[in-house]
Formats: structure tokens, C-alpha cells, sequence
């Protein structure tokens, strides 16, 4: 055991065995005379919950010396000069997700044990204890009900979907499902699940190559970040689309928006839609074509939303701002897409988290500035993630209060004090008219979708069919926002559903689930939780 100091020095601790038994702890403790030089000590480590609650968003650990490919990891000795803050190799430290985020608060300060030794390093007097201190408590925003429903929900569609008998329903693809749920008042996000998980805990003593293989396309947070298809084949993998998924039919409230306020339409300007949409040179043109090719007849700014008009969205806005302003259309775009958190990050502050990407430009490349307006305004030039859809979706609910999503609710210390409580912030104000809101409020009260016959409240919503092409093809995205009640908002909900189909079907019976969870954990009211009826499960 290398007591004489030949291979370590004296005075350097030494792993002999962890994870021991209580009755092993108690026979070293009662024997402690017996065995000189063997110490029995505390190891931090970190278990999460058995119920997988928000397994990507919470993150993991790694050991420093695992860690150091982190920029926050690569010189966070230098120039620290208090032993009890130098981080060491074997020390575990978070990695990802909240447990990155917090590193600092989390980890408190470690002990120190001091020996005097001569010149051969040997210890010669009594050691010298510094106690290590305790970090930080950190309180989520994340409902814990709430959460496991979500998750729940979304593993119990992507069922439904693959194996529906359903044309319509149907989505054998459909492997991985995304959602946030969002106070509209307060920016807490209760809920973000990313699915499939996995446990946690195989990252305890380092992950094996065996749980790395199985669990690799579900380690990340996909809700906030681009994650591949879940396809051990890259070919394969290629054939699918990431958790990034354009916007769809989610986008024409914004659309809209933008046309009201750019004065390229009124509140009750008027468009006979034939079920397309014509650009181009004559004996060139591009037809734009609406899901099915429905001819909606005479459409109004929101009647258009209610139908889900390409044809509007293409002849009335993405068309009327390129030929007003040319190329400079697309800044103008570009504009009101960040003032609505859509190509640019939430700031929700978590690693990793992409600002989307933005297609439009490199569309005006390839094809031209025309184009790129036209195929914007109906969803089809930015790929962006749940989270920014849900503070997109409560920048809506909230008539343009874009809103920092935030998962900590308060930090205290070990002793209970507050250290960090919660305050709101706001990111920026969008200012419109109030009749512009009314517009887009009408439309969206009117789409029609799939889960909601029963929904006790009223609400407003967006389904979206992203269409992406891919290596194997063109494929259906299912998204869809919400926020609920209507008159007085108090929860936005954002689904993607990747290769889901049509979002009033692939996405929507996900978000319906969602909202029953909160409206029995919290209240969808200012009365509380809902009350259950006798023998009847909440939300049922």
C-alpha cells in the first residue's frame, strides 16, 4: 500500500474501495486502531430521480479531468490561490444542463486536511482539518406533476401515432417528441421534456461504452438544441430530420403581425384564394400550393389564420413586402422574427442552447429575395427549437412581452436562508396596435385541431405541417402553440413532433395533456387547481 512514500507521497490519499456497506463502515470505525492509515470518508455523489424528472434539462457530472473540453473547465485553476476552491481532477462537476449552469452555486468549498511532513515528505505531527463547506439548494421552476405528464404524454403519442390505423393520425416515423410549457406571467417554464430520456445515474462512476451506445442520441437536450435522428446508421440518420424543425403554419400569426404593421394589409384586407399562389417570370412562375390545395375562397387577415392559408400569407405579405422593398424585405423580416425570439437565443442562459437557423438569406442566395419572403411567410425558412416556440408562443399571449424563460425559482443556502429569489425579466416590447392583436387572436381562436372537444377553457391556438426535405425525401413536421385561457393567459405550450404529420393530429393531443397537468397542479385560473369530479382522474 506504498506507506514508505516510493510510488505517491505519504501524505496523498488513495482510493481502496468505495460504496461501502454499513456494516463495513461500522466495523473500520469500532476496529479504527487496528488499521493505521485507512480513513473512511465521505464521497459526494449525485443521484437523480428514479422518475427521470427533466433528465436533459437537470444535465450530469463528469469527473474535471473528463471535463476540461468545457471552456468553463479549461483554466478554472488559475490563479486560484484558496486550496478549498481549487477544483481537483477527481472531483465531480456538472456537465450539461443545470448542473452546468450552477456549477458555481452547487459546489460549495471542499476540505482540507494539512500535515506537517519533513524533507522526505513524511507526515510528522497531528493533521490540521479544514471542514468542507456545503453548496447551494437550487429550487426549480419545473412542476413536478406537470413534468411527468408531459413526458408521459409525449411517450404515449409517439405510440399512438406509429401504429394509428388512422390515415390522417398516422406517423410511423415519429420517434422522438419535444415540449415547454411556459407561464405567460412569469417566464417559470414548468414544464420541458425531450423524448425519449434516459436515467441519470449511469453516469455515476463514469458511463460505460455499452449505455453510451444505447442512450447517445438521447443524452442532449433537444429541446433547445439541434439532436440528430435517433438512427445508429449515419445513411439512415440523414434520412430524417434533427429536433429542429421549421415553424410551419405556426408562423402566419406573425405573419401577420408584420403585414398589419408594415401596412402591407388592414385588418380587413381581402384575398380570393384559389388554393395557390403564383410568383416568377412568365412561363417560369412557382405555384405555392395550400395543404391539399384547398381553395379557401375570400379570406381576411383572420380567416386566413383560421384556414391556414399559404396562398394568403405568400400573395398578401411575403410577396407585397418583396415587391415594396426588394432585397431589404428580408432585414425587415429578420427584424420582427428577434423581436419575437426567433433567431436568436431565449437567454434562458442554458449551455448550449442554439438561437435556431435561419434559412431566408441563403434561400435569397440560391433562389432569390422573392422566394425567400414567399416561403417565409407560411413557415418554411427557419428551423427553431421548443423552447423558443414557447417564448414565442407567450410573446403572443401576452400582446409582445418577450419574456427570459427561467428554471430556478429561488437558491437558498444549507441553512434555508434565500440567497436568490425569482423576478421575471423582461427581454423586450413589442408595440402594436390593439385591433393588430384582436386580428390574430380571432384567427386563432378558429383553427381547428384534434384533443380539445372537451377543454373546459377557452383558448387559442396554431397547428403547423413544417414540410423539410431530408436524403431520404421531403418530410411532415408536427407543431403546435397554444395558450390558455384566452381572456386572460396564463400558460403557453409549445410541441414538436419531428416526421409527426400534421400538427392538429401529431403535436396538439400532447399539448391537450399538458394543459389538463397544470390546470390540476396549479390552476389554469386564478381560483387554483381544478377541482377533481368524483372517481375521475384529473384532466379526464
Amino acid at each position: 500500500m506504498d506507506f514508505e512514500g516510493k510510488v505517491h507521497y505519504p501524505f496523498q490519499q488513495r482510493r481502496i474501495k468505495s460504496g461501502l456497506t454499513d456494516q463495513e463502515i461500522a466495523y473500520f470505525s469500532e476496529h479504527r486502531d487496528e488499521f493505521k492509515g485507512v480513513d473512511i470518508v465521505e464521497e459526494s455523489i449525485r443521484q437523480y430521480s428514479k422518475e427521470r424528472v427533466a433528465t436533459q434539462l437537470v444535465g450530469y457530472m463528469k469527473q474535471l479531468s473528463g471535463a476540461t473540453s468545457l471552456d468553463f473547465y479549461k483554466d478554472i485553476n488559475k490563479d486560484q490561490e484558496d486550496p478549498t476552491l481549487k477544483y481537483l481532477d477527481t472531483e465531480d462537476v456538472g456537465f450539461d444542463g443545470l448542473e452546468l449552469m450552477y456549477q458555481s452555486e452547487l459546489r460549495g468549498r471542499n476540505g482540507l486536511k494539512t500535515y506537517p511532513v519533513n524533507n522526505q515528505s513524511q507526515i510528522i505531527g497531528p493533521m490540521e482539518l479544514t471542514k468542507p463547506v456545503k453548496g447551494d439548494n437550487l429550487y426549480l421552476t419545473i412542476n413536478k406533476d406537470v413534468q411527468l405528464a408531459t413526458q408521459n404524454a409525449i411517450t404515449e403519442h409517439l405510440q399512438q401515432i406509429r401504429t394509428s390505423n388512422n390515415k390522417q393520425e398516422r406517423a410511423p416515423n415519429a420517434k422522438t417528441g419535444y415540449a415547454v410549457a411556459m407561464e405567460v406571467k412569469t417566464g417559470k417554464v414548468v414544464a420541458m421534456a425531450s423524448m425519449p430520456d434516459y436515467d441519470a445515474n449511469v453516469w455515476q462512476g463514469g458511463i460505460s461504452a455499452k449505455n453510451y451506445e444505447q442512450f447517445q442520441f438521447y443524452l442532449s437536450n433537444g429541446a433547445i438544441r439541434e439532436v440528430q435522428a435517433p438512427y445508429a446508421d449515419e445513411k439512415e440518420r440523414k434520412k430524417h430530420p434533427s429536433s429542429l424543425v421549421n415553424l410551419g403554419s405556426t408562423q402566419k400569426p406573425l405573419t401577420i403581425l408584420l403585414g398589419l404593421n408594415e401596412g402591407l394589409i388592414t385588418t380587413g384586407s381581402t384575398f380570393s384564394d384559389p388554393g395557390y399562389f403564383e410568383f416568377g417570370r412568365e412561363g417560369h412562375k412557382t405555384r405555392v400550393r395550400n395543404a391539399g390545395s384547398a381553395a379557401n375562397g375570400i379570406l381576411t387577415p383572420a380567416s386566413a389564420i383560421a384556414h391556414s392559408s399559404n396562398a394568403y400569407m405568400a400573395g398578401m405579405v411575403g410577396n407585397k413586402l418583396y415587391l415594396r422593398d426588394g432585397s431589404k424585405g428580408l432585414d425587415v423580416w429578420d427584424n420582427y422574427m428577434k423581436e419575437f425570439g426567433l433567431g436568436v437565443k431565449t437567454e434562458s442562459g442554458l449551455p448550449g442552447e442554439s438561437k435556431g437557423s435561419v434559412n431566408y438569406y441563403i434561400e435569397s442566395k440560391r433562389g432569390s429575395a422573392q422566394s425567400a419572403l414567399i416561403y417565409s411567410s407560411f413557415g418554411q425558412q427557419g428551423r427553431y427549437t421548443a423552447l423558443q416556440l414557447a417564448q414565442y408562443a407567450t410573446t403572443l399571449a401576452s400582446r409582445g412581452t418577450r419574456l427570459k424563460p427561467q428554471f430556478v425559482d429561488r437558491i437558498e443556502d444549507t441553512d434555508g436562508n434565500v440567497v436568490q429569489g425569482y423576478e421575471s425579466e423582461v427581454l423586450n416590447k413589442i408595440e402594436f396596435p390593439k385591433s393588430y392583436w384582436q386580428t390574430i387572436e380571432s384567427g386563432m381562436s378558429q383553427v381547428k385541431v384534434q384533443g380539445f372537444d372537451d377543454f373546459k377553457y377557452s383558448f387559442r391556438r396554431k397547428t403547423g405541417t413544417s414540410e423539410q426535405d431530408v436524403g431520404g425525401g421531403r418530410v411532415e413536421n408536427a407543431v403546435f402553440i397554444a395558450y390558455a385561457p384566452a381572456n386572460d393567459p396564463k400558460l403557453a405550450v409549445a410541441v414538436v413532433v419531428p416526421e409527426g404529420g400534421y400538427g392538429g393530429w401529431g403535436a396538439a393531443p400532447i399539448a391537450r395533456k399538458i394543459f389538463d397537468a397544470y390546470d390540476a397542479a396549479v390552476g389554469l385560473t386564478d381560483a387554483g387547481p381544478a377541482k377533481k369530479a368524483a372517481g375521475t382522474p384529473a384532466g379526464q
